[in-house]
């Protein structure tokens, strides 16, 4: 099981994802979020995907990110889909499990 926390800034809206897998290429996903779209993301899409679909796809790509286009539309620097993204390549062994950052500069 892969555990990922998402803190995307300023909105604080705080995402938890667990990603688990046991052929490395379907992943079931549970997601709880501050955020009512991410929170509904699962609900709306199921909670199981073929991590290839998902991964191996162009950077805004896959049904993830189409999802986000429609339910935050707002918010194009959101953080939170990237992250559920890290957290399928992690638990399928398609990425090493490092953390990510974004650091603001004087």
């Amino acid at each position: 099981m892969t555990k990922l926390t998402i803190d995307p800034g300023v909105c604080g809206f705080i995402t938890k994802v667990e990603a688990v897998t046991e052929d490395g290429m379907e992943v079931k996903l549970s997601i709880e979020s501050d955020c009512p779209g991410v929170g509904k993301l699962v609900e709306n899409l199921g909670d199981t995907f073929n991590a290839f679909d998902i991964c191996m796809k162009a950077p805004g790509d896959g049904p993830l990110y189409d999802y986000a286009r429609e339910h935050f539309p707002h918010h194009g620097a959101c953080p939170s889909v990237a992250g559920i993204t890290k957290a399928i390549e992690a638990e399928c062994s398609l990425a090493l499990p490092r953390n990510v950052s974004f650091t603001f500069e004087d």
